[in-house]
């Protein structure tokens, strides 16, 4: 039905009071921080992370912080490549620091190609849109929010609390990681007992309810392949048998069929453990057999059939670019594809390179690991004192919403701190949509009642592990 104009007007004066307004004052002041971190660019092309972590350390410093527990780091030849690094000293001699790890750049975004600036904090329908949103930004600013508001209530916690927000995370290799650097050339600044990160969270469904809480132990090792084929070439107008692009094409469809082995790990064991009661009777059965029985392929065929849970229960690979020929008329002399894996705990790049050549089966086809920007992943324990804390909070904030420890498919900066010994946790609390936000897409989202709720999760969780 058609409403007035009158009435229309004052929804929409309405919508838009409501949308800026945070319902509590501490709220209000997270969210000038937040939006300020969102609104400083710091894509790599925008270089704005030693800006961020400026901004930040202000209001640190402005909330009660020294100079000598606020750092802006920035490595030599890396200007406005800075990484942020703040503690909060806690009263025991004895209990080693807690670390709270995020990561302050983002991927780039084209304005031409987004509904709104991808770089101003926009507030509507009920999400905050703008590129960081969701990717790392809520997180970091809720980290440094959580600092503040400790320093201002006179918070002592027993075991110190670390932060750093690093740049560098979403360069993919190309611009310096902040977290790396701090591991290799400072890891006195961040050494601690555990740290919280990115990698967990929680799911909504399309219909908004909430349907699962995930901490993440430990993530797959990323890995790159080259495969190449070369070829003397020749007049198009004269075929011969041998051709790079044919060699090439076979090899590309003989990765697309490899099928890994099934190499579960007490993260993943538990996964499927606790979230096969929320799914059909058929899934429930076949995950019971293959937790009986990793070799059980029925089992595991069924489950690979979606994509989720294969990637979690083995090694994937697969071809994600291709570059081959060098003229219209000319028969191909060189034939490229860049093969992605996502190798589980426990396999090497060795062996998944193996795999990859006996699959191809052709001499004629060059396999190669391309430098990789990552080191391969640490597990870290399924930890009781980390793990029954938090899922002791969700249950209170969260009631009904199961909680489950996953294996990241991705990647996060756990793999650095991991190798100096300090075993990281991607933390749950902020609920994510089904369809990933937008994140490293268009139009990046997150609801603003996840951020909020998320915050205060996160607020009481820190609260309680560095009280413990």
């Amino acid at each position: 039905m058609k409403k007035p104009v009158l009435a229309l007007s004052l929804l929409a004066m309405a919508s838009a009071t409501q949308a800026q307004t945070a319902a509590r004052p501490d709220q209000a002041a997270f969210r000038e921080l937040y939006k300020e971190l969102v609104e400083t660019n710091t894509s790599y092309s925008g270089k704005g992370c030693t800006k961020a972590s400026e901004q930040l350390a202000t209001r640190l410093k402005a909330a009660g912080f020294s100079g000598t527990d606020v750092q802006v780091l920035e490595a030599p030849g890396h200007p406005g490549e800075g990484s942020l690094v703040a503690i909060l000293p806690g009263t025991s001699k004895s209990l080693k620091p807690m670390l709270l790890l995020g990561h302050i750049d983002v991927v780039e975004a084209r304005r031409e190609d987004w509904t709104r600036d991808p770089y101003t904090l926009i507030e509507e329908g009920g999400y905050f849109y703008a590129r960081g949103t969701a990717d790392d930004k809520a997180m970091s600013a809720i980290w440094a929010d959580s600092l503040i508001r400790f320093k201002q209530q006179g918070y002592k916690p027993k075991r110190t609390i670390k932060m750093a927000l690093t740049c560098g995370e979403e360069s993919n290799g190309v611009a310096l990681n902040g977290a790396q650097w701090l591991a290799e050339k400072r890891p006195e600044l961040i050494s601690a007992a555990f740290a919280l990160n990115e990698g967990g969270g929680g799911r909504i469904e399309k219909d908004g309810t909430r349907s699962m809480l995930a901490i993440q132990v430990g993530e797959k090792a990323t890995r790159t392949f080259t495969l190449e084929t070369t070829n003397p070439g020749g007049h198009s107008s004269v075929p011969r048998p041998d051709n790079a692009i044919a060699d090439l094409a076979r090899a590309v469809t003989a990765v697309q069929g490899i099928r890994f082995p099934v190499m579960l790990n007490d993260t993943t064991r538990a996964f499927f453990a606790q979230m096969a009661p929320t799914r059909p009777k058929p899934v429930q059965d076949m995950v019971a057999r293959l937790l009986a029985n990793e070799k059980d392929e029925e089992a595991a065929t069924a489950l690979s059939a979606e994509p989720v849970l294969n990637s979690t229960m083995r090694t994937t690979c697969v071809t994600t670019m291709l570059n081959a020929g060098h003229a219209p008329n000319a028969l191909p002399q060189r034939a490229r594809a860049t093969v992605n894996c996502r190798i589980v705990p426990g396999m090497s790049a060795e062996q998944t390179q193996q795999g990859i050549e006996q699959a191809i089966a052709n001499p004629a086809v060059k396999v190669s690991l391309e430098t990789p920007f990552r080191p391969m992943a640490v597990q870290p324990p399924m930890d009781p004192n980390l793990i029954g804390p938090m899922k002791e909070l969700a249950a209170k904030m969260f009631p009904g919403v199961p909680i489950v420890p996953t294996m990241v498919t991705g990647a996060t900066d756990a793999t650095y701190t991991g190798l100096i010994g300090i075993p990281t946790y991607g933390v749950p609390g902020l609920f994510g949509d089904v369809d990933g936000n937008g994140a490293h897409g268009l139009n990046e989202r997150i609801r603003v009642q996840s951020v909020y709720e998320g915050r205060d999760y996160l607020h009481l969780l820190v609260q309680k592990l560095s009280s413990r």
